[in-house]
């Protein structure tokens, strides 16, 4: 399924709306436009995965180690 720039814009808005980085966005498209029916904290991968032939989860992990590396360890 190829999403419109609406649809990408609606997802990401409806993410930062919720202080998430990462979110499943569910949507349905209408006549007057995307439709949010939920905001997902923790999504789950393997249907999209399977859908897009992509490693969701190793780009995950790669954009937790990119942005996160100055947090440090509580020992």
């Amino acid at each position: 399924i190829k999403i419109t720039a609406e649809e990408r814009r609606v997802a990401v808005a409806a993410a930062k709306a919720m202080r998430l980085n990462m979110a499943g966005v569910d949507i349905i498209r209408s006549g007057s436009g995307p439709k949010i029916l939920e905001v997902n904290s923790s999504p789950g991968l393997e249907g999209i995965e399977n859908a897009i032939k992509k490693n969701i989860a190793g780009e995950v992990i790669r954009f937790v180690e990119k942005n996160y590396k100055h947090v440090k360890k509580d020992n």
